[in-house]
């Protein structure tokens, strides 16, 4: 994930509002008015038991998937994660994930969407001291132990297995079956060996020595929510479908879609465990600048936007803290002006 300090968002996003269902006032010994009002009450109640289901999981028509959710019969999506180079299967990929989805499915109607908030399970990680290598380490792995569990705890409630991705956290050059490293990404995530890789000493340079935290953890949340993304099926099928477009510009709006959703998958984890690793005004900042500075250059041409404007990414980021669900986070059903 490259990080581009030129481009920081104009502006934050609309807020998302509730929507509720009006009052209705009754009238006095009228039978029929009674019936008529005890239908109209009914629907009020179905109507504003909807909109809380719109309110709890977020805007953009990102609503809880069901299993008697019809799936589209056309392919319409985009996204592909920077650091998430596309990589054969291992010979045991299939048999170590029986359950997971498959197909249009996995990416449009995924059982992980209905799934609900995050648990708030603890998370006390220590700060960070970015001019301590050993530090920086523990710091990682110690966070890696928190998104193992919650989204083992997410995986469980949507009747899917999940394997917690290996971690490469490194010090000395190396290779991975995706690429060498140190990578000038500074972090990745490979599929074919469902692993994390991050330079404990790479990030902080490339992070202009940020002694926030809370950046480190977001940053090793996006990479993790790729591997999220791989062990629900999702980036499986993204692959095929991407690999399948004639040009980079079209190859690139299936990229954005899966960046975005990271981006997303992250804000969710952070919002998730903020009883324990409060998240104060200047902490959320830092996480949104960021999202602004990893995005894509405000004049970029067609072929190298991979990553979104920097509006969209700070916009999906900030939905997947407010919200915490992965529900939230299907960057797969919404228009294309919201992945551009």
């Amino acid at each position: 994930m490259e990080r581009d300090d030129s481009q920081r968002p104009e502006g934050r996003p609309p807020r998302v509002r509730s929507t509720r269902g009006r009052r209705r006032r009754g009238r006095r010994h009228r039978p029929l008015l009674h019936v008529l009002l005890a239908v109209a009450f009914v629907a009020a109640a179905v109507f504003a038991s909807s909109m809380a289901v719109r309110d709890e999981h977020g805007v953009f028509n990102v609503a809880t998937q069901t299993a008697t959710t019809p799936e589209p019969s056309v392919a319409e999506g985009n996204g592909h994660a920077g650091g998430v180079p596309r990589e054969a299967p291992s010979g045991d990929e299939e048999s170590s994930l029986p359950d997971r989805p498959s197909g249009e499915r996995a990416l449009r109607a995924n059982p992980l969407y209905a799934t609900g908030r995050l648990s708030p399970l603890p998370c006390p990680a220590p700060e960070v001291q970015v001019d301590d290598p050993a530090a920086m380490e523990r710091f990682l792995y110690l966070m890696t132990d928190c998104l193992d569990q919650v989204w083992e705890t997410q995986f469980a409630k949507a009747g899917l297995s999940f394997q917690p991705p290996e971690r490469v956290f490194w010090t000395q050059p190396g290779t991975s079956p995706c690429r060498d490293y140190p990578s000038s990404a500074g972090a990745f995530y490979c599929q074919a060996s469902q692993g994390l890789y991050i330079g404990v000493s790479d990030v902080v340079k490339k992070w202009n020595g940020a002694e926030n935290s809370v950046v480190y953890a977001s940053l090793l949340a996006h990479e993790y929510g790729h591997h999220v993304q791989a062990q629900s099926g999702l980036l499986e099928y993204y692959h095929d479908q991407r690999s399948q477009e004639p040009t980079v510009v079209d190859r690139n709006a299936w990229t954005r879609r899966g960046e975005l959703q990271a981006n997303c998958l992250a804000g969710a984890f952070l919002g998730s465990i903020s009883a324990s690793y409060p998240l104060d005004a200047a902490d959320r900042s830092a996480v949104l600048d960021d999202a602004a500075a990893t995005a894509d250059r405000e004049n970029s041409p067609p072929s190298e936007r991979t990553h979104g404007s920097a509006a969209n990414s700070v916009m999906w980021t900030e939905h997947g803290m407010r919200y915490q669900s992965p529900g939230a986070c299907n960057t797969w059903n919404v228009e294309a002006d919201l992945v551009s």
